[in-house]
């Protein structure tokens, strides 16, 4: 496939394993067994019994016919707000829980940055009984809270970091450090981002997403592919789950969208392939937003899972292809569509799902369209944040 991982960890020119010396030895362990595990039939018949019976899968494919009427064409939400835990993330941790377990390790990490990470890492930790210890940023721990709450209730130790932007990408940071100090625990990255082969794993493990639209869509309208498919990227695991069956498939455009916050000249923004360049940000080679000689500049935006300074090597090299089509939504776009479909159609979206959504007033669709927007979580998290801005809307 044209667009997925070459057998040196590169997607293009963007990926690779830029690492310490100490974690060579988790990171060839890792690279040398993942692809051997999740291809087992032992693994594929937990993780999906899991992602079934525990979880919630399928997750629904659902017409939004509101939505669709006002906007002339065909919306399908594909519903990953429904899964247990309330977004997408979960699918990724059950599968590296498993991995981990089958490489024999008893402690896991994780970094997160709107907690819908480290609330499903440490939800299948505690179901496993494992030890969890979660990295987050002192502002996403304030404006997250109810997350916070999850994660300690579930048995998580919740680590606040309080250098940089102290947000994920410094979660990000704290979560290698504590790796090379102890490199006998696994680290479950959130997003498909970091040393290869995390970008591929968490994108095979997400690609239940693309392969249950494709069923869907053929039950439904008799075809098994849309004609766009819209996903919010930060890191970009979402997107990457809800792309990855169809990258070689040119009849389906693929819409990006990144979050824009103030605006994207606005010094307050987290629109990385705008504003970015190639660097190396969290061992790995892609777009990274960086001052002339190479200091991170910190990202902004109202959504804690979005403001990341860089993104994932697969979208660099789809945005550098002109694959995806990528494209932004401020923090006001974003808050728009959040309360449009709460009003049109009883859902109310994760604020990074809302930048998604927030794409469909910038495209001009086609009656006959498909569309499907990956809903990739629930907005019981950012309550606190939408009950600010309602009389706004």
């Amino acid at each position: 496939m044209k667009y997925t991982v070459n057998n040196k960890g590169y997607y293009g020119n963007f990926g690779g394993a830029f690492i310490p010396e100490m974690l060579y030895p988790n990171i060839k362990e890792l690279e040398n067994n993942y692809i051997q595990i999740i291809e087992s039939e032992s693994f594929q018949k937990e993780y999906r019994d899991l992602l079934k019976n525990y979880v919630g899968r399928p997750s629904a494919l659902y017409k939004a016919t509101r939505l669709s009427e006002k906007y002339n064409t065909n919306i399908y939400l594909k519903r990953e707000d429904l899964n247990h835990t309330g977004a997408h993330k979960i699918n990724n941790c059950i599968g590296q829980v498993l991995i981990a377990q089958r490489l024999q390790k008893t402690k896991i990490i994780a970094e997160t940055g709107a907690g819908q990470h480290g609330v499903a890492t440490a939800t299948v930790c505690a179901l496993m009984g494992l030890e969890c210890i979660v990295f987050m940023g002192k502002i996403d721990v304030e404006r997250q809270q109810p997350n916070v709450k999850r994660m300690e209730m579930l048995g998580a130790k919740v680590v606040s970091v309080e250098s940089g932007s102290k947000t994920l990408k410094d979660a990000t940071n704290e979560a290698f450090r504590y790796w090379i100090s102890n490199p006998d625990s696994f680290y479950i990255i959130g997003s498909v981002v970091g040393a290869h082969p995390y970008p591929d794993m968490v994108a095979r493990l997400q690609a239940i997403i693309s392969e249950e639209i494709q069923w869907q869509l053929q039950e439904t309208i008799g075809r098994n592919y849309p004609d766009y498919i819209i996903a919010c990227i930060g890191g970009g695991s979402n997107a990457a789950g809800a792309y990855y069956h169809f990258l070689d498939n040119e009849r389906v455009t693929l819409i990006s969208v990144e979050a824009a916050g103030l605006g994207v000249d606005s010094g307050k923004s987290a629109a990385t392939t705008v504003l970015g360049n190639t660097g190396i940000l969290h061992a790995s080679k892609t777009l990274v937003m960086q001052t002339k000689d190479g200091q991170i500049i910190e990202p902004y935006s109202i959504s804690a899972g979005l403001d990341y300074p860089g993104v994932g090597p697969l979208h660099a090299h789809l945005y550098e292809t002109g694959r995806a089509r990528v494209q932004n939504a401020s923090d006001e776009e974003a808050l728009r569509a959040a309360f449009l479909l709460t009003k049109l159609e009883g859902i109310i979206p994760a604020l990074e799902s809302s930048h998604a959504l927030a794409a469909l007033e910038k495209n001009n669709f086609l009656p006959n369209d498909i569309v499907v927007v990956n809903l990739s979580g629930r907005g019981d998290k950012d309550m606190e944040t939408y009950i600010k801005y309602k009389d706004s809307f």
